[in-house]
């Protein structure tokens, strides 16, 4: 093959050695030399390649970057900048590779030949830096400063140009590339990692053993140990097809749901409790709980399960699952107490929604531009204001789940007694009053000076902190001080009974959970003699009363649309005596439920409101709903209502779902198939999964990423589809104990998968294949949780909320997915093992390794008792012969035969332990179970394979 190259370009090129020859430098070089640069032409080279570790969120080593005071002050290391020497300078020696590590670390690329020398040109040049001392400072739009007012903002514009990043691009689907490797050529996805292996010249690992692959899927997709028996079988197994039957086998299992929908509750901040310092239980949580098991086990369709989270109460023909999706938006934290006092709770709560929602579902921090334009990312301040005017409807619900015939029923027979309640006690509180009043006279003596004399003000010529003093006492009054009680029938539950809606813990008539707790169970005010014979018998007619009530039928805590400002109270809502909550609103038209044929319109939502100063809030522009500009030009969401007689709503969180859950949105499926990627492999293609914006990593494998959305969307959004894709891959199927020190070098985090990853399973998994091993494990399905056995002083430090005490046992031994989680009190073996935060969307977990958890694993209680059962078990199977013991209890607990060296060696510590139980047999005092010194030894053993450092990583 001939090659012409014209004159012209003939001539460039000789011109372009020869000064390269003369002066050592490219002209590329020479030409950013000549230029005046300064922070503009370097912050977004930073903001890229270094923020991620050394920006606002993170300062690795102590290190930002994002001004030039930082870069000279400098981290661990000292300054990294020496202006007007850049060959000095320690961030374009990391970030050339002349010094190591070199920066960026994978994945993150390394720096372009242009930016390289960009930087290098800026640091020669003096480090020149303008006005601008930030990349914040640099990004933002005009007027655009922290919480401006409306009089001050001007919303960035959104350019083409921005919407041209990758993530806002709709995937391509391209063609797996060939491959010339028969193993590597069955399945897309090992086309796609071959090739990234190909061009980086890395090899390969081989297929791991049967062993391993039997072990690795067990605890991936079900969380639970295979069985000797079932590890031989599929060994043993001649046929082709073993794996991939063996793959279906987990698939269909409904242990299956239980393991994966664990990861699914990370990302949506599932707890049973609801945080803050009351920290109170969330009666109905376990049923999203079940439900998610339920969606994974049924392989219910992605897309449809993103409708039932963000609007499962507005489609057409809502089913019982449908409405306990909308759970989703009830698990954050939240106060739950003396929220009318505190109208600002409610913003707070909408920002966790909004934040669940776009970085749960889209990889998106939307929630940051909450205050100001995204620094990073362009989303406007506007575009969260208009996403918050598509959540403003919402109120809290507490839908029933049984037929609509049975829920009337209850209703009419509950309306009937509770309308009898209201006379009772008022004569019952009529005959306290003085008494309180008394009661509240003598307490007022014993506070602080300047309480008594705010108490003494006349309520109408109170200063600010006069009230706020006041209102702390006073509003105990007329109460019994069980407003914190959850399920306590106190004031007025006939508004809550007409309306259906529970507002969290409160003293309605109907809760979901059914539980009830009455006031007159519990010690009343002392009163006279003669008082006491008018207040019994009222009593005794508000005990029978209670009594004929009957149970609520089913329900779930849920939202639905509707007017937050007729709010029924909740928790500690009452008003002090002779005051109401009055707020600066318009005469409303609307009911807190809106009715069949009603008017109904969402409460208008206003530029910057925070609910801080409410009437400040009625001031600015209203806005309303809106899709983000950057992924949707120029198109506005129509609402989509219910198309139902019984039940009105905007129908603004439906179109919001229906947009997001759209095979046309870029970003959905690609986030939830990086999310099943790192579930599988412990790095997502993407290694931030919910943040694909700027400050994101940028995919390992981009053209397989969109692949894969692509197919998902293809598949009908199957989750179990995709797996079956992956599990069944070469790239999923390689050993783990695989070694090449060229790979090593040049790919040390094995970014590009040429060995199958080892990871420690997560806290609730240990405890669960622990169970497992042990064979005590009570597989009980689905309900409500259980409280697992914990010390006392751990309850006791921390009393705010429930925790029942219980001991270790089989009906504490369930799976660990069905164990009560408490925001304010994390379980100490899920807590060491890297729990992540309940509060916000857990991108991932982390991985640490501290002596709490070898410490936990040695020490702790329940892996005592275990390791007794499995010792227990090993006899039962092996008999008393020691070699049999020790191969039974790896084939148990590794799913694999000892090495001759490690049947020696534990052999030898099983004869050990017998000669020092032998001598220490007389003074021994041990409870629980009876052990002869053989069993007590292997005890022992069980207990050291248990903390193997084997046990509890996928291999």
């Amino acid at each position: 093959m001939r090659l012409t190259i014209s004159r012209k370009h003939w001539a460039s090129v000789v011109l372009a050695a020869l000064a390269v020859f003369i002066t050592g430098v490219a002209p590329n070089s020479q030409l950013i030399a000549q230029e005046h640069l300064t922070q503009n032409d370097v912050l977004p080279i930073l903001e890229k390649n270094c923020f991620q570790c050394h920006g606002e969120a993170l300062q690795m080593k102590n290190l930002d970057l994002r001004t030039r005071e930082a870069m000279l002050k400098g981290g661990d290391a000292g300054p990294v900048v020496t202006p007007g020497n850049a060959e000095e300078s320690l961030l374009y020696l990391r970030v050339s590779g002349k010094s190591e590590p070199k920066m960026p670390m994978a994945p993150v690329p390394p720096l372009s030949e242009h930016d390289m020398l960009v930087l290098k040109g800026w640091i020669d040049q003096g480090a020149i830096w303008g006005e601008a001392t930030t990349a914040e400072a640099d990004t933002q739009a005009p007027g655009d400063k922290a919480n401006a007012s409306y009089t001050e903002y001007k919303e960035r514009v959104i350019t083409d140009e921005m919407r041209q990043y990758w993530a806002f691009q709709k995937p391509v689907r391209q063609a797996p590339p060939a491959v010339s490797d028969a193993r590597w050529s069955q399945n897309p996805i090992d086309a796609f990692v071959k090739a990234s292996l190909d061009e980086k010249g890395l090899v390969s690992a081989p297929e791991a053993d049967r062993r391993t692959l039997i072990r690795r899927l067990y605890l991936d997709m079900i969380g639970l140990l295979p069985s000797p028996e079932e590890v031989d079988a599929f060994v043993n197994d001649p046929s082709p097809q073993a794996y991939e039957e063996l793959v279906e086998k987990l698939l269909a299992s409904h242990h299956y749901g239980e393991r994966w929908a664990r990861h699914w509750l990370d990302v949506v901040r599932y707890a049973d409790s609801s945080g803050f310092e009351h920290d109170r239980t969330l009666a109905t949580a376990w049923k999203f709980r079940d439900y998610v098991i339920r969606a994974f086990n049924e392989d219910k369709p992605f897309n449809r399960f993103v409708l039932e989270h963000i609007a499962g109460d507005e489609l057409d023909e809502p089913t019982n699952d449908n409405l306990i999706g909308t759970s989703f938006y009830r698990f954050g934290p939240r106060v739950r107490f003396r929220e009318k006092d505190n109208p600002f709770y409610r913003y707070d709560y909408l920002d966790d929604m909004i934040r669940t929602t776009f970085s749960g579902f889209m990889g998106m921090s939307v929630h940051c531009a909450r205050c100001h334009d995204h620094k990073f990312d362009p989303i406007t301040r506007m575009d969260y204001y208009r996403t918050l005017a598509t959540f403003f409807g919402y109120v809290r619900y507490d839908h029933p789940l049984a037929p609509k015939e049975e829920v009337e029923e209850w209703a009419r027979t509950t309306r009937e007694i509770v309308e009898q309640f209201g006379p009772l006690r008022e004569q019952v509180a009529e005959i306290e009053a003085p008494y309180r009043i008394e009661q509240f006279n003598e307490r007022v003596k014993t506070l602080p000076e300047d309480v008594q004399k705010a108490i003494a003000v006349p309520v109408e010529e109170r200063t600010l902190g006069q009230a706020l003093l006041a209102a702390q006492f006073e509003r105990n009054i007329f109460s019994d001080g069980n407003d914190d009680t959850p399920g306590v029938f106190d004031e007025d539950p006939a508004l809550a009974l007409l309306t259906r809606s529970a507002t969290d813990d409160s003293s309605h008539a109907y809760r979901p959970n059914g539980r009830r707790q009455r006031n007159e169970d519990r010690p009343r005010i002392k009163v006279s003699e003669e008082d006491e014979a008018k207040r019994a018998p009222l009593l005794a007619k508000i005990k029978s009363l209670e009594e004929q009530m009957p149970e609520p039928p089913p329900g779930v805590e849920g939202v639905r649309d509707g007017d937050y400002r007729l709010a029924p109270n909740g928790p500690g809502d009452n008003p002090a005596p002779g005051k109401t909550y009055r707020y600066p609103y318009e005469d409303l038209n609307n009911a807190y439920l809106p009715e069949p044929g009603a008017n109904y319109e969402v409460p208008k939502v206003h530029f910057g409101a925070n609910g801080l100063v409410l009437a400040a809030d009625q001031e600015a522009p209203v806005v309303e709903p809106g899709f983000l500009t950057v992924l949707a030009k120029g198109t506005e969401p129509v609402a989509i209502p219910p198309d139902r007689d019984d039940y009105v709503s905007s129908g603004r969180r439906r179109a919001l779902a229906e947009w997001i859950a759209s095979p046309d949105n870029p970003l959905t499926a690609r986030v939830i198939v990086n999310r099943l990627w790192y579930w599988h492999f412990g790095r997502g293609i993407v290694s931030t999964p919910g943040n694909f914006g700027k400050m994101g990593i940028p995919p390992s494998h981009p053209e397989l990423l969109d692949w894969l959305a692509t197919e998902f969307v293809r598949q009908r959004w199957s989750i179990k589809q995709m797996q079956r894709l992956i599990l069944n891959s070469e790239t999923y199927k390689q050993a783990s104990s695989f070694y090449n020190s060229e790979n090593i070098e040049d790919d040390p985090t094995n970014v590009h998968l040429w060995r199958y990853p080892v990871r420690r399973v997560q806290g609730e998994i240990i405890r669960d294949v622990v169970l497992s091993a042990s064979g005590q494990i009570n597989l009980e399905a689905g309900g409500e949780p259980f409280f697992p056995s914990l010390p006392l002083s751990v309850r006791v430090g921390y009393r705010q909320g429930r925790w029942d005490l219980t001991e270790e046992g089989p009906d504490t031994w369930r799976r660990s997915i069905y164990s009560y989680w408490k925001r304010g009190m994390k379980f100490p073996m899920f807590e060491v093992h890297d729990q992540p935060d309940q509060n916000v969307t857990a991108e991932k977990r982390n991985i640490s390794t501290v002596p709490t958890q070898a410490l936990t694993l040695l020490n702790n209680e329940f892996m005592l008792i275990q390791a007794e059962h499995l010792a227990n078990r090993v006899m039962n199977e092996a008999g008393t012969e020691p070699e049999a013991q020790v191969q039974t209890l790896y084939e148990i607990a590794l799913s694999r035969q000892p090495s001759r060296n490690e049947l020696n060696t534990s052999l030898e510590f099983l004869a050990k332990e017998r000669e020092f139980q032998l001598a220490e047999a007389d003074s021994s005092s041990d409870e629980g179970l009876e052990r002869s010194p053989e069993k007590s030894a292997l005890a022992r053993l069980a207990h050291a394979m248990l903390n193997y450092n084997e046990f509890i990583y996928v291999h």
